[in-house]
């Protein structure tokens, strides 16, 4: 989905037409399709490191995100209208998971890419603007360089407009080791959208030196938590696992008594 942001202040405006992007190529209108190519091509990319500051003011490197997902959100702060109804759904589909998966089960990410303009003050209030100040998200700025580097990485392509700025609207999945998982698109989306990659990564991973029982209670997690699309959400099919078991059982009973009547015979 396609979405021109127009900016909430005269300021911005000005910048934003009079800022050019080595991305665009001075080119004269964004191609969605084209985008949507790019966008899908980075899919298997593994990201350069990055240097970030935080809205707090300390560095933050993308490397510190290694270990688990992350999801990757691109906003500019001066978008009045799309940006932030963009990240207050995001924030509703990220508790989704989190409840399904457990609070500090992946890392959330919020970069801002007008660079000039999405300084460490300008990304803090527009957490606190979207409520998002204290849920644990990773409100980023990075300089001009970086933001192409990465752009270039996660397949995200912006152009400057008389509107503020073209762009797709764009989360992305990385996974532990920092490649892009999945890309996951729209103003709104569908819950399984996004928490079902995260799932995937998240529960069908092998951890370093973890039991063997660790291991099959993860297997059963992922194949016994479901989608219920009535109260849009995540549970854990207890029938799944009991039919399993049963299922087990009845197998294992079967074995039993024919291997009793082969050596009875």
């Amino acid at each position: 989905m396609l979405w021109s942001c127009a900016f909430g202040n005269a300021a911005a405006l000005e910048h934003s037409q009079s800022d050019t992007d080595s991305l665009t190529e001075q080119a004269k209108e964004f191609d969605y399709d084209v985008a949507l190519r790019l966008s899908q091509s980075a899919i298997g990319n593994q990201l350069i490191e990055q240097s970030f500051v935080n809205s707090s003011g300390a560095q933050i490197r993308l490397s510190d995100f290694h270990g688990k997902p992350l999801v990757l959100s691109l906003v500019y702060t001066s978008c009045y209208q799309i940006c932030p109804m963009t990240t207050r759904h995001l924030s509703k589909v990220v508790e989704k998971a989190r409840e399904a998966l457990g609070q500090d089960s992946f890392s959330i990410a919020v970069v801002g890419f007008d660079t000039r303009v999405d300084t460490p003050d300008a990304m803090r209030f527009f957490a606190e603007k979207q409520d998002i100040s204290d849920k644990g998200w990773n409100l980023l700025s990075i300089d001009q360089a970086g933001m192409e580097r990465l752009a270039k990485d996660v397949g995200f392509v912006f152009y400057p407009s008389s509107n503020g700025f073209d762009h797709l609207i764009q989360a992305t999945v990385i996974d532990a080791d920092g490649k892009v998982y999945r890309q996951v698109y729209g103003q709104v989306f569908e819950t399984p959208l996004l928490v079902d990659p995260l799932i995937d990564l998240v529960l069908d991973r092998p951890q370093p030196a973890e039991s063997l029982f660790s291991d099959l209670t993860k297997k059963v997690k992922l194949f016994c938590t479901t989608y219920d699309p009535v109260r849009d959400g995540y549970y854990f099919d207890y029938s799944l696992f009991l039919g399993m078991l049963i299922g087990a059982i009845i197998i294992a009973y079967t074995g039993f008594v024919m291997i009793r009547e082969s050596r009875a015979r």
